[in-house]
């Protein structure tokens, strides 16, 4: 792997875009005092060694929000770099089957219409994500 010029810790991420009924999509807020704290982000979170993307991000909907859904089709994976860390999010569809979110690791939860994401502020990667749900509305499954 001859095309790392300088090592960051690299943290590859199963991000949910989770639908409901009513066409609207779970975010979160981002807890104050970690990373990025106080923004907005589609949730989801680290990849566990033997794990698929899918896996995880089950996994990581039913740790962080205490709630039931079903992955579906890959949005985008988007790769960004910034000043401490590069990530890598690899994005899906999700869809809300059961359970009522609970903000168990976030400082709050809502669910936004595709219109109103943009008065949420997010992280610089998450920008992309809403870009590509702009071009591909109707296109999940």
């Amino acid at each position: 792997m001859s095309e790392t010029i300088f090592l960051l810790p690299h943290k590859i991420i199963g991000v949910a875009v989770i639908w409901n009924d009513q066409e609207q999509i779970l975010i979160d807020r981002r807890r104050a005092g970690g990373a990025m704290g106080g923004l907005w982000e589609f949730p989801g979170g680290k990849i566990e060694p033997g794990e698929t993307i899918e896996e995880c991000i089950q996994r990581e909907i039913y740790e962080e929000l205490g709630i039931e859904i079903a992955v579906g089709e890959h949005l985008i994976t988007i790769d960004h770099t910034y000043t401490e860390l590069r990530v890598t999010l690899t994005v899906h569809h999700c869809r809300h089957l059961s359970g009522v979110p609970q903000a168990i690791e976030c400082d709050e939860i809502r669910w936004v219409s595709l219109a109103e994401l943009e008065n949420f502020a997010f992280p610089k990667a998450n920008v992309e994500i809403i870009a590509a749900l702009k071009q591909g509305v109707g296109a999940r499954g």
